[in-house]
Parts: C-alpha cells; sequence; structure tokens
C-alpha cells in the first residue's frame, strides 16, 4: 500500500507543478491558500506571546505596554528569565554554523528557499523575547512563518525561482497585513521589502494572499488595528513644509538607532567573555528601565494608544522616548530575536508629537496636530529603519481611515527615505546582514550572482608546460595557432603565470631563453568560489583577458576568458529581468 500511496502522491505532485507553471490562475488559488495559512500562523502566534506575557506578567486584555506601572517587582525577573532561555536555546542550536535565514535574505540571496529549522528558530526566539517583555516585535516572526510556510510549498512543488520569490514575498506580506488588518500595507510589504520589485505579474498573487489573510482574521474575530485622527481638515504648503521637516528629523533619528544597534553588539561582545550570554545580560539591563516606564516593555502597542489619547507633555515624550531607544537598541544587541516594525512605529509617534508640541510653543500663532504629528512620525521613522515608504504610507491609510492625512504623511516618508539612502544606504533588516558581511543592500534576487561562481565559468581544455621549459622546446610543443595562451606551471604542478603563445614565437626572442621570463600574471589568479562581481572586477583590475583559477594549493584548475565572464553575466540579468515579468 505504501509504494503506491507515495506513487500516487508524485503523480498529484507532478500534475500539480505542470498546473502551476502552465496557469497564472492556479498560481494565484496557491498563494490565497498560503494567504490564508499565514493568516492563522500569525493569529497563533500573537496569541501564544499574549498567553506569556499573561503568565509572566499577569496582562489580560491590556497591552503589556500599557500598564500604568509594575507592581509586583520580582515580576520583571521575566527579563532575565526570557535572555536565559535565548541563551539554552543557542546553546542547543550550537552546533549549526550559520545564522538561520530570513525572508530577506532568502528572498535577495537563495531564491526564496528557506529550510524549514529556520523558520521554527526565528519563531521561537521571537516568542520568547516578546513575550517576557524585551523591546522588540512579533512582525519579524509574523513575517518569517508567512514566507517560511510559502518557501516549503514550493519547494515541495519545485516552483521556478521567479515564482518562489514571490510566492515568499506574498506569504511574509499577507501575514505582516493580517497583524494590522491592512492588507494593501501588506501587499506593498511584499513588494518592496521581501521582493524587492512590483511587476504586474505578481500583483494579483500577492494581493490575493493579503486578502485571505485578512479574511482570516476577520473570521476569528480580531479586531482591525484602528488609530482615531483629527477629521475634516485641510493642509496648507506651509503644513507640508513643516512635516518634511519632520520627515528629516525622522530619517536621522533612524540612522541614529540602527548605527546604535550596532555599536552596543560590539560593546557588549567587547566587555564580555561569554558572548552566548549576553542575552542574560541583556535582560538584566532592560530591567531598571521596565521599572522606570512598562512603556518600554514589548513592541509597545498599548502605550501608543494611550500616548495619543492623554496627550502628555514633551518633558515626558522625550523621556519615553529616549528610554525606549534604549530598551530597543539593548534588547537587539543582547541576543533577544525581534524586529523594530512597531517599535519604530511607536518611536516615531512619540517623536513625531513631541514635534507637533515643539511647533506649537512659536510666538507667531503657528500651529499643527501633536496627533497628526505623531500619525506622521511613525510612517517616516519607520521608513527610515523599516524601508517601503508606500507600505507605511498604506498602512497609516487602512488604520486611520483619513485619505485628507496620506499628503503629508507621504512627503515626510519620502524625504525620510531619501534621506536614509543618501547617508546610510540599508534598511534595518539589510544593515543587519551588511554587519554579518552580506552585500545585500535590498530584497532584490542577487543570488545568481554569488552561485555563478569561477569554478562554474572555468574551462578544462588548457595546456600546461614546465616553467623551466625554453622557447625552443614551448615551439616545439606548442605549435602556432594551436592555442592563444599556456599556463606555466612548477615541479609540484603549482601555477606560474601565463604565456602569449605569440609572445613565445617573436622572432628576436632567443630559443634557449626560459619562457618563464616572458610569463605575464604570475601573482594574480582566483579561486573557485569566486563571484561573478569580483570576476569581473580582477578582469578589469589586472587588464587581462584570461585569467587561472587555482585551488588552495595553488595547482591550476582551469581558465577563464572575460569574454566568456561578460557574456554569462549578462545572459543571467537578461534572465532576472525576464523572471520579474512572468516569462520562462
Amino acid at each position: 500500500m505504501k509504494p503506491i500511496l507515495r506513487r500516487s502522491m508524485r503523480q498529484i505532485g507532478v500534475r500539480a507543478r505542470r498546473r502551476l507553471r502552465e496557469s497564472e490562475a492556479a498560481f494565484i488559488l496557491l498563494a490565497a491558500a498560503i494567504g490564508a495559512m499565514a493568516g492563522m500562523a500569525t493569529l497563533l502566534q500573537g496569541w501564544l506571546a499574549h498567553e506569556l506575557q499573561h503568565l509572566l506578567y499577569g496582562v489580560t486584555i491590556n497591552r503589556l505596554s500599557a500598564l500604568g506601572s509594575i507592581r509586583h517587582a520580582w515580576r520583571l525577573l521575566a527579563l532575565p528569565l526570557g535572555g536565559l532561555l535565548i541563551v539554552l536555546m543557542g546553546m542547543a542550536l550550537a552546533k549549526r554554523r550559520r545564522a538561520p535565514v530570513d525572508v530577506v535574505e532568502a528572498n535577495a540571496l537563495h531564491g526564496g528557499r528557506i529550510p524549514a529549522a529556520d523558520n521554527l528558530v526565528i519563531a521561537g526566539q521571537t516568542l520568547i523575547s516578546n513575550g517576557c517583555g524585551a523591546s522588540v516585535g512579533l512582525e519579524a516572526t509574523y513575517a518569517q512563518m508567512g514566507g517560511g510556510i510559502a518557501s516549503l510549498l514550493g519547494q515541495w512543488l519545485r516552483l521556478r525561482r521567479a515564482d518562489l520569490r514571490t510566492l515568499v514575498g506574498a506569504g511574509a506580506g499577507a501575514a505582516v497585513g493580517a497583524a494590522f488588518s491592512a492588507p494593501l500595507a501588506g501587499a506593498f510589504y511584499a513588494f518592496e521589502i521581501v521582493i524587492g520589485a512590483y511587476s504586474t505579474i505578481s500583483v494579483a498573487p500577492v494581493i490575493a494572499a493579503a486578502l485571505a489573510a485578512a479574511l482570516i482574521m476577520r473570521e476569528f474575530g480580531v479586531e482591525p488595528y484602528l488609530i482615531a485622527t483629527t477629521a475634516r481638515r485641510a493642509f496648507a504648503g506651509f503644513d507640508y513644509g513643516l512635516y518634511a521637516i519632520l520627515g528629516l528629523i525622522c530619517g536621522v533619528a533612524g540612522i541614529v538607532i540602527m548605527r546604535l544597534v550596532t555599536l552596543a553588539e560590539r560593546l557588549l561582545q567587547r566587555f564580555t567573555r561569554a558572548s552566548r550570554w549576553r542575552p542574560l545580560l541583556g535582560g538584566l539591563l532592560l530591567m531598571p528601565l521596565a521599572w522606570l516606564s512598562p512603556q518600554t516593555l514589548s513592541a509597545g502597542h498599548g502605550a501608543l494608544h494611550i500616548d495619543l489619547l492623554i496627550r502628555p507633555s514633551i518633558s515626558f515624550l522625550l523621556l519615553i522616548l529616549l528610554l525606549k531607544v534604549a530598551a530597543s537598541v539593548i534588547s537587539l544587541a543582547s541576543g533577544f530575536r525581534g524586529g523594530l516594525f512597531f517599535a519604530s512605529l511607536f518611536l516615531g509617534s512619540l517623536l513625531g508629537q513631541a514635534f507637533g508640541e515643539i511647533v506649537n510653543l512659536n510666538p507667531w500663532g503657528i500651529a499643527i496636530d501633536p496627533n497628526d504629528a505623531a500619525l506622521v512620525g511613525m510612517a517616516a521613522l519607520s521608513v527610515s529603519i523599516v524601508g517601503g515608504p508606500m507600505t507605511l504610507a498604506l498602512l497609516m491609510l487602512e488604520t486611520t481611515h483619513d485619505f485628507a492625512l496620506m499628503g503629508v504623511v507621504l512627503a515626510a516618508a519620502l524625504v525620510s527615505g531619501a534621506l536614509t539612502r543618501e547617508a546610510f544606504g540599508y534598511s534595518f533588516s539589510t544593515w543587519r546582514l551588511h554587519v554579518r558581511g552580506s552585500e545585500i543592500r535590498s530584497p532584490r534576487d542577487i543570488g545568481w550572482m554569488f552561485s555563478l561562481t569561477a569554478a562554474k565559468l572555468m574551462r578544462r581544455d588548457w595546456i600546461s608546460v614546465a616553467e623551466s621549459t625554453s622557447v625552443a622546446d614551448f615551439r616545439a610543443q606548442v605549435p602556432l595557432g594551436s592555442t592563444s595562451k599556456v599556463v606555466l606551471v612548477d615541479e609540484a604542478g603549482r601555477y606560474r603565470g601565463i604565456v602569449p603563445t605569440s609572445a613565445a614565437y617573436a622572432p628576436d626572442l632567443p630559443p634557449d631563453q626560459p619562457v618563464a621570463s616572458i610569463a605575464i600574471l604570475p601573482d594574480t589568479s582566483l579561486s573557485p568560489d569566486t563571484g561573478i562581481k569580483a570576476v569581473l572586477q580582477s578582469f578589469d583590475s589586472a587588464t587581462a583577458d584570461e585569467l587561472a583559477v587555482t585551488d588552495d594549493k595553488g595547482a591550476t584548475m582551469g581558465i577563464i576568458s572575460e569574454k566568456h565572464a561578460r557574456r554569462r553575466y549578462l545572459e543571467e540579468i537578461e534572465a532576472a529581468q525576464r523572471g520579474m515579468f512572468g516569462e520562462s
């Protein structure tokens, strides 16, 4: 029975793959199913995090950051306890020699492929971090599980690289959209932050996934995430100028926060002998911050609403801003898992509200609504840290239902994003990958550049001669016209340069002269794992038309011509462009 069942499953899989390749409608239905599963995963993870906060802090229907104060100081031991759990998880995973692959990295480098274990590791660590009260959000694990589900199903169906990347983006965007009941924001999260490009062929599956996830949340009775705003007012040109200034301030603040996380991480690594214990130390450092203000706990959902409602003083807003920045920096630098998506929204609301209150102190009668400034600040700071101006603009629209606000939100978001790209060049997720040594600047697919290595480009039909060979012997072994270049090797077979055949046949060259004297590029070669980008740079710096590929012992493995390398590079670029438009 089992062989028959396995054979039937294989046949079903083959038919499904063929159908998905041939039918756009089938692919859209698959994306909608992924969206529904992503919505379910988001619902489950949110429930698990809230239950953990209920267990540790006694929180019931309220958000953790909405607590007025911590009545029992011993409950703050949940922070180092959570850090200890992260440490133990790290010890259990110590045999893994690589960091888990997140959705942005997967789409940029691995064609959307995410190992199943990586999804569970990231989800588990993020839920513990958020549940114990560390200043990180759950959006990272929502996106990870949504994209991870899509990746696993897409790999099982053996989807093409471009289709798998689209499906992973759709799953991640659907999960984030489900968290806010904002399907349009979720769709643009997929386009701007996970896929890295907007194409007509990917619109339908991405939006189908986002809508399916939002419907799942609605069916389970989850209330949409809404923020009340001032209604029935218009913005003048002067208002746009003020909010553009707020966008500049938010752009600078976003860069400072991202830099602080890296600086704090390096300091903690320097002053702690065992870096694996950093989460425990981070939990201890977070305790006094949480005692000063519970608004530093978790991502800040409840605190955001409270501050918009009660309109606290400028000094209070700036104090909470500093405490929350410190809590976020410590949480991430010490090794708690999570993202800054909602934390950046909360920080932006504090910065924007403080900006509005300060502007209103002027003696010339210039006034703006601090709540409007808070909403604009939310979008502007999040664009600087998270990226995706349309994602955040649509999130503001879907959570406020305020079309009049959209103009100034877009103005501030575009200013903030432009400043961040010009002065910094990274979003938080890509910056973290850059610190680890990656070349990723966006989620655009550059994985093919790393898979197109010197070992794949080289040809193996090369001719070699010993470095002790004379010109006369060379001419006897290598007839003129048989090959353009010959590899020179020593007695142990190690690479010693390249001899142009035409140079060895120069009329004024003495026959008894060693051919090694006319060899070129004796100290220039490529390793087999050199990527295409580095290969082309090597050709430019060496001003050569052929380079040798050598192993770690110096032995020649093959030869690459510049003409072939550039042709393959252009072919891969063309293939990537075709994939954006859904062509095979």
